[in-house]
């Protein structure tokens, strides 16, 4: 097993935790076992490069190394829209789960990029903040899919719908796509607006019909959406009793990314992304945690939730050792985490149970370029 920064080479992945606690951003690295990495930014190699070298290292050269690559290696501030040695690119924009609220994270909603088309997958709370602090005018943003329409997927569809429109001159019909209820809800949302519409469209500023028409689509399990070497496939997931759910398969240029949405463990999403360079899944709280043993009806420690309500959500969702099983039937070549409350050294620990494969746990904004290597990119915001 070897593990490669920049030109320079260690071997002992044990050590990755002194190399997290010096804030090292980058690593490259083969696609083999990355036994206690749950939060470095890694490169991932192809299948392909994979070569193992014996040998370890000593802690004081480690630290040295970890200090080169911290002041060598830069963070990265933007994000392009196009071009660049990857054939596709993953930007979760807001990893955050459930209906809450956070002055640190976003809501769920994640951008592919493919050539110079852009897909939104999920609307969760203030996408719009974390398009603009990538400088991605969300008016570029036209075509959206749904996993679900649970609140927290959703509720920055307004915003999207309105606000590109009225400030960003988009021309274009807002697409989307989503289970079935999505088009009425779509046409609600329309009336609820339309006395904004109506007078920014008709009486005051004049903007165009166009780019605030919408054009929503009911689906179901298959191909969806086919563009221009773009292929988004939808696939039921189960996250009942919220039903229909769907995860997303995205593929170009040969390059593949799986999109879990809300759900428990589910032998469909196994199925449907078998070969995919990198799976995007949910996670939840562990099922077995021993704070869920007492009164059903009492407070969940910690929690404003009684036990009862905590059981029923953590039901409807995969927990960290259900997710090392996901992850080792499918074997993609990096696995990250997304729509998470959990705590990731505990949640890690859970997966490898099972799972001894890259895991990353995503951050708001974190790029992950996918190409004959997998780069992931976190964000921070360049000083004032």
């Amino acid at each position: 097993m070897c593990v490669r920064a920049r030109v320079l080479s260690f071997t002992d992945c044990a050590s990755f935790a002194v190399m997290r606690e010096l804030k090292v951003t980058t690593v490259i690295t083969t696609d083999s076992v990355l036994g206690s990495v749950d939060s470095l930014a890694i490169a991932h190699a192809p299948r392909s490069g994979i070569r193992s070298l014996g040998g370890s290292m000593r802690l004081s050269s480690l630290m040295a190394l970890a200090v080169v690559l911290a002041l060598a290696t830069p963070r990265a501030q933007a994000v392009t829209t196009g071009g660049g040695e990857s054939e596709l690119k993953v930007v979760l924009l807001g990893t955050m789960g459930g209906p809450s609220f956070s002055g640190e994270r976003l809501g769920i909603s994640t951008l592919v990029i493919a050539g110079d088309q852009m897909l939104l997958f999920d609307a969760g709370r203030s996408l719009t903040t974390g398009l603009a602090r990538l400088n991605i005018n969300p008016a570029g943003v036209t075509r959206v899919f749904l996993t679900h329409l649970h609140s927290d997927h959703i509720v920055s569809l307004p915003e999207l719908l309105l606000f590109p429109w009225a400030s960003q001159g988009r021309t274009a019909p807002l697409q989307v796509w989503g289970p079935t209820g999505t088009r009425a809800m779509m046409e609600r949302l329309q009336e609820a607006f339309a006395f904004d519409i109506h007078v920014r469209r008709d009486v005051d500023e004049r903007f165009s019909p166009e780019g605030v028409r919408v054009l929503a689509t009911d689906i179901r399990e298959g191909v969806v959406y086919e563009s221009n070497g773009v292929k988004v496939t939808a696939f039921l997931v189960d996250h009942a009793p919220i039903e229909p759910a769907f995860g997303f398969r995205v593929e170009y240029r040969g390059r593949s990314v799986a999109l879990s949405g809300d759900t428990k463990p589910s032998d469909n999403l196994v199925k449907a992304a078998q070969g995919v360079d990198l799976l995007v899944h949910e996670v939840g709280g562990w099922k077995q945690d021993p704070n869920l043993t007492g009164a059903p009806d009492d407070r969940f420690p910690g929690s404003t939730q009684t036990r009862r309500q905590v059981q029923t959500i953590r039901n409807h969702h995969t927990d960290g050792a259900e997710a090392g099983s996901i992850f080792e039937r499918v074997k993609p070549r990096l696995a990250v985490f997304s729509h998470y409350n959990v705590d990731p050294a505990a949640t890690l620990r859970l997966v490898r149970q099972t799972y001894a494969g890259p895991v990353e746990f995503g951050e708001d904004l974190m790029a992950i370029d996918i190409g004959n290597t997998i780069a992931v990119r976190r964000f921070t915001l360049p000083p004032k």
